[in-house]
């Protein structure tokens, strides 16, 4: 029997120093514990801090404002001339971005030219009209 006591005796004791070195190497590793404010410290610090300013809203992306002209010059005229016929793809954005011109007088040249026959149209509606270079006129005829 005084074995069997000797045996419990000595598992249980280093079952205790297992524990007590598994206590001390997390106090090692943990960190210092940071002293909780009491409520009466958290209130103030919220009373104390106030709303801040206030959230301007931004007026979104600005774009630039773009000056075309309303009136052909004789060097935008000419350039009309040499450079839509030979443009793939004619609309009146296009226009308008290439000569910096308006877009009703981009409109309005490119419905003369479709008439000239320089130019032929290709989709016309309400909304957006496209034309092409006019490749093969004799063809069509």
């Amino acid at each position: 029997m005084s074995r069997r006591t000797d045996r419990r005796l000595s598992c249980a004791l280093a079952q205790q120093q297992q524990q007590q070195q598994k206590q001390q190497q997390q106090q090692q590793q943990a960190p210092p514990k940071v002293q909780q404010k009491s409520k009466e410290q958290k209130m103030a610090a919220a009373m104390a801090g106030g709303k801040g300013k206030k959230k301007k809203w931004s007026k979104g992306k600005q774009r630039d404002k773009v000056d075309n002209k309303v009136l052909f010059t004789k060097e935008q005229f000419d350039r009309l001339n040499a450079e839509v016929p030979k443009m793939k793809l004619i609309t009146v954005s296009a226009v308008v971005e290439k000569l910096k011109i308006s877009g009703g007088l981009a409109r309005r040249a490119l419905n003369q030219m479709c008439e000239e026959g320089a130019i032929r149209a290709v989709s016309v509606s309400r909304a957006q009209r496209i034309y092409t270079r006019n490749i093969g006129q004799d063809d069509e005829e």
